[in-house]
């Protein structure tokens, strides 16, 4: 007779413990190795990036160590990377052969002048593109959009013969009237115009429940929130300003009164022949004030320029 088997008698699988493999099949985990292979891969790239990085760094370098070399040197037909004998009198006859530090002041004050004003004159056009409405407003925008397509070459004509007609010849004032009130701020009401768009409704309508007027929440709630589209204004005005160079050859005449890019074509030989460690000299400490804002506001730069073109 067969004897019966009892239910709780059989083994049955846990259920808490899923089927798997066997212990001696498992994969052992190497965490040494994953390591290793991240670190290559960053340093393929690395790699990768400082190659592509040489064409772009490779002319600053130029420039900065040949402002160390005699004209001799700079001449040669072999290049040399590094100077063979390192000499800092390029950088005193800078200063030794026009009034460099005066012009180094003019386009440093011009440029932050024109930059502080473009960034006030264009958040607010900006504003009033994107949040005031009133009759023409886009065809209105679209007239200050034309400005974009008008060079610069264009209108210097007529505008010399307004700035002579008003007796500004020789001075300041039109490198920094114009530009701020001209066509280059159209890029920067543009700019503002993209970033205030994407701002939310509700923010305006939170400032209005507080009692403030429509200047209130301009000056209060939409300026401080653009800080990051007024740093790409700051930097995209500050650099076309510091590297501004028709404009001051038209206006200007007397050596006190230039900006540097009209300095540099200044340092010349007895013959007319370019002084090329003196000007290299001079444009590497041309260089300078740029890189410095650059890298301030590197981060809001980027910001800006991602926030632009976010609504139409």
């Amino acid at each position: 007779m067969r004897s019966e088997l009892r239910p709780e008698l059989i083994e049955r699988p846990s259920a808490a413990t899923p089927p798997g493999p066997p212990a001696s099949s498992a994969v052992p985990h190497r965490p040494g190795a994953a390591r290793a292979q991240r670190a290559w891969g960053r340093g393929a790239l690395v790699a990768l990036l400082v190659l592509l990085s040489v064409p772009f760094v490779f002319p600053t370098w130029w420039m900065a160590t040949s402002s160390l070399k005699p004209m001799s040197e700079i001449l040669r037909a072999v290049p040399t990377i590094w100077p063979q004998d390192p000499s800092f009198a390029a950088y005193q006859d800078v200063f030794a052969l026009q009034p460099f530090a005066q012009q180094y002041w003019n386009s440093l004050y011009i440029a932050a002048v024109v930059t502080a004003g473009t960034m006030l004159v264009s958040a607010m056009a900006g504003y009033a593109f994107a949040r005031i409405r009133f009759p023409g407003a886009n065809t209105l925008f679209l007239l200050v959009l034309a400005g974009l397509l008008v060079p610069s070459e264009v209108t210097i004509v007529p505008l010399f013969r307004i700035v002579n007609t008003l007796g500004l010849i020789d001075t300041h004032w039109p490198l920094v009237v114009i530009p701020i009130l001209g066509a280059p701020s159209v890029l920067a009401t543009f700019i503002m115009r993209q970033f205030f768009l994407g701002l939310p409704t509700e923010l305006e309508e939170a400032g209005r429940i507080d009692g403030l007027g429509r200047w209130g929440i301009f000056w209060r709630i939409a300026l401080p929130l653009s800080r990051s589209a007024l740093a790409a204004v700051a930097i995209f005005t500050f650099l076309k300003s510091w590297n501004l160079y028709l404009e001051p050859v038209v206006y200007l005449s007397s050596k006190a009164n230039f900006t540097l890019p009209q300095a540099l074509t200044q340092y010349v030989d007895a013959y007319g022949g370019p002084m090329w460690n003196v000007q290299l000299a001079a444009t590497t400490l041309t260089v300078l004030p740029v890189l410095a804002v650059f890298l301030v506001a590197q981060k809001q730069f980027v910001q800006g320029l991602a926030h632009t073109g976010l609504k139409g």
